[in-house]
């Protein structure tokens, strides 16, 4: 059930941002809710591998390289999905700063600890 609400929280912040932000684009709710399973998948699969390989590069900028990381998920998100667009990097970049904050903030709020 964890899950569906998170994928719910992650569908209704990427509307939100992309209503807000200049340069986020999404064609549907449907395309909101694709963007939402395949960026879940990514951070599953893909963002364990990166992170891995950005090692030495997270070291050095104390751990700030990883929003870069975020960002590239996201243009990778971009990708993969047709109802979803996103202008450029820095655009990326900021999307997956406010996305990974309120993300935070509203599974605080909504999801159960057990």
């Amino acid at each position: 059930m964890n899950l569906l609400i998170k994928l719910l929280i992650t569908t209704v912040l990427v509307v939100v941002i992309s209503k807000f932000l200049p340069g986020i684009s999404i064609a549907s709710y449907q395309s909101a809710f694709i963007v939402a399973i395949v960026l879940a998948l990514l951070n599953a699969f893909l963002k364990p591998i990166l992170i891995f390989l950005t090692i030495p590069a997270t070291i050095l900028t104390l751990g700030l390289f990883l929003l870069v990381i975020n960002a590239v998920i996201i243009m990778i998100g971009d990708y993969f999905v047709d109802g979803f667009s996103v202008s450029g990097f820095w655009t990326a970049f900021l999307f997956s700063i406010i996305l990974s904050v309120c993300q935070s903030i509203l599974n605080g709020i909504f999801i159960e600890k057990d």
